[in-house]
């Protein structure tokens, strides 16, 4: 019987974890280049949940399961959804469905059948559409749930979206309705476009999903016109002055006769088993849908029971999504080798006979840790089953025949496949690091880390760039990066004078930033997002906190004892406190003021909830002006939060509030708080 892990040891494998799905959220939400399969990502995601549910004290305020998605990138204007646009939960089997219909039962204390609309789930990239009086007026992605990407006119250019609604069948107009879709390339245009490109010259894109999301996403309006994208609608935003719909199904039919696009293969199901049955035909004539699709949504028809049943961190409680089966291919292990990660981590990965499943070429497969490999006893020689329920990268299910003669069982080297270097790993640990903070391989994720958007967003600083600047030597710490000259740059390969110098740009006005973005961006064990600007907004400077020590780290709001000991074995280290002090010397940072959460204001120490739509301010406006008079704001309402605030179209929210009792107060109210002591942020 294997023995209980620790709470240090969970709380590292749940930090391990998120540093994982973030950086996953970043490649398929902002880069557009996903590297696993979606049964890989939720295999992490549902892990992680269930190690944060079973031990709410290894949780973080920016875990990626109390969000959704990834920052919308910022080449566009940011758009605020009046409503988060949620990610669903998942089931991967008849069982888990039929349990999710039972939970629903219990939720709602009825045992009749629940009336569902089935919806095929479409492989494409999330909008949102706004119409105000009729006209289209604004198009965005999802982002993040809560911001998303202007990406107006290039919706406009799709020609299954109405520019103008119109009234039919007893359903007016809307003063405005918001409506969420799915933009799709259908496959024969994608091979279209594939072979246009490829004659071209041009790289091919590797699925639909990612060619919708590339012309979607072009500066250029007259690229998305000449790709023939199209829309599906499935789901409400904010509507008002409109018809009143009661459930799911009279929504759908309502938008159609507005004029918007749904999906005709949608279905009403009086229970659970004919959402079961509609699974199953769909599944069956899957590879004849004239577009990508990875499952059925399942949706509690009635809008009133979907309002009592609410929504949990991330996803809906009256909506899930069930996957298809996944695509299956047997190959031949050729080879395990270790990739070094930002922080020493070492990942094996199984180097593989290429096989083609579902249409894609696959020669690479993570096997995630050591311990995976022997659960699997995964070696190399075998032939193994590889699994693709996503359409993107596959993962190794079992061996299904072992090599002959069979190769010794995988072994975590001793020294680092990089630089050489000692391989630490603690018993009990999962992971494995090397100890050598100059290991280049290191160094290389450490810089991209530092250029992300989230840090210190150093426009052209991608991986090929980054990979010569690290094996010239031109780059050995992140305070080389100051020190690179334009002419340097341009020597390296695919770099021009003009690409260096728009490098060059970009790496000086991130001089500009503030102080949570650099220490995000020093790459600390645990410190992400959040916590960096938690640390910046108690500390004030980035000598306060080198020097910190581990009491005066735990009394920084959300930080526990694993973080501190993280913050405090970092600048512990004499190298980390040279490479800052370098960085520093070269960046010559201009520090932008910061809001002082917890601070001297009205609003100090005071938990608020923002719910509903703010007529003088939009949301993010509201939160920094909270934070700026000390306030702290807070996504969800329970008994520590201070008062909600609640706009127009309130919700769940304003509910919960009342059910515990919490103060609610008005827009103008907040406006009259914040106005003490001049507090206007």
């Amino acid at each position: 019987m294997a023995e209980e892990k620790s709470l240090e040891e969970l709380a590292a494998e749940a930090e391990h974890l998120r540093e994982q799905i973030r950086h996953h959220n970043y490649r398929y939400y902002v880069l557009d280049a996903p590297e696993i399969s979606d049964a890989e990502y939720d295999a992490l995601m549902r892990r992680l949940e269930a190690l944060e549910r079973e031990h709410p004290e290894v949780a973080t305020p920016d875990s990626p399961t109390r969000r959704v998605g990834a920052a919308p990138a910022e080449k566009f204007g940011v758009v605020q959804h009046r409503r988060p646009m949620l990610s669903l939960s998942n089931a991967l089997s008849a069982e888990e469905m039929i349990e999710f219909d039972k939970r629903i039962k219990r939720l709602l204390r009825s045992e009749a059948d629940i009336e569902y609309v089935a919806e095929i789930k479409l492989d494409g990239l999330a909008v949102e559409l706004v119409y105000e009086d009729g006209v289209f007026k604004v198009g965005s992605t999802r982002g993040d749930g809560y911001n998303g990407e202007d990406v107006t006119p290039n919706l406009r250019t799709i020609r299954s979206i109405p520019l103008k609604l119109h009234a039919s069948g007893g359903h007016r107009v809307p003063r405005l309705l918001e409506v969420r879709g799915e933009v799709i390339l259908p496959r024969k245009a994608f091979q279209k476009l594939n072979e246009e490109r490829a004659a071209a010259g041009e790289p091919l894109f590797a699925n639909p999903r990612n060619a919708a999301a590339g012309s979607l996403r072009q500066l250029d309006p007259k690229i998305t016109a000449r790709r023939p994208l199209d829309i599906f609608c499935h789901s409400p935003g904010v509507i008002s002055n409109g018809h009143k719909y009661e459930t799911q199904w009279e929504f759908l039919h309502g938008i159609k006769a507005l004029g918007l696009k749904i999906n005709p293969e949608s279905r009403l199901c009086r229970s659970i088993d004919e959402v079961l049955a509609y699974w199953e035909r769909i599944t069956a004539k899957r590879d004849e849908l004239p577009y990508e699709a990875d499952g059925v949504v399942a949706k509690v028809n009635s809008f009133a029971l979907q309002e009592q049943l609410g929504e949990v961190s991330r996803s809906p409680r009256w909506a899930i999504a069930y996957k298809f089966k996944a695509q299956q291919a047997e190959t031949r292990v050729n080879k395990i080798v270790v990739y070094v990660g930002r922080i020493g981590s070492l990942t094996p990965v199984a180097q593989l006979e290429p096989v083609q499943l579902a249409g894609v070429t696959i020669s690479n497969a993570s096997l995630h840790n050591l311990d995976e490999i022997r659960r699997k006893d995964v070696r190399e020689g075998d032939t193994v089953l590889l699994e693709r329920a996503g359409d993107v990268i596959p993962y190794v299910v079992r061996v299904t025949k072992h090599g002959h003669p069979r190769k010794p069982p995988f072994q975590m080297p001793r020294q680092c496949p990089v630089c050489g270097s000692a391989i630490v790993h603690e018993e009990g640990e999962v992971a494995y690091f090397c100890v050598n903070v100059n290991c280049p391989a290191r160094m290389r994720e450490s810089i991209r880390h530092f250029a992300s958007k989230n840090c210190l967003d150093i426009d052209g600083l991608g991986d090929k760039l980054v990979a010569q600047l690290v094996d010239k030597g031109l780059v050995r710490e992140l305070g080389d990066i100051y020190t690179l000259r334009a002419e340097q740059l341009a020597q390296l390969e695919r770099m021009g004078a003009r690409s260096a110098a728009n490098v060059i740009d970009s790496i000086n006005r991130s001089r500009r930033t503030t102080l949570d973005r650099l220490i995000n961006g020093l790459g600390i064990r645990h410190v992400g997002e959040h916590t960096a600007r938690q640390l910046a907004q108690h500390f004030g400077s980035i000598d306060r906190l080198q020097h910190a020590s581990e009491e005066e780290l735990l009394a920084v709001r959300d930080i526990g004892p694993e973080v501190a000991r993280s913050i405090r074995e970092y600048f512990a280290e004499a190298h980390n406190r040279r490479a800052l002090q370098k960085l520093l010397e070269h960046a010559r940072f201009e520090f932008l003021p910061m809001p002082e959460a917890g601070g001297r204001g009205p609003l100090r120490d005071k938990t608020v909830v923002l719910t509903g739509t703010l007529k003088q301010w939009t949301r993010t406006e509201a939160e920094r002006k909270i934070l700026a008079a000390g306030g702290r704001v807070s996504s969800s309402v329970s008994r520590k939060t201070d008062f909600v605030v609640a706009g127009e179209e309130a919700g769940s929210k304003l509910r919960r509030a009342r059910e515990l009792g919490v103060k609610v107060i008005d827009e103008q109210e907040l406006m009259r708080m914040l106005s003490q002591q001049g507090a206007e942020g």
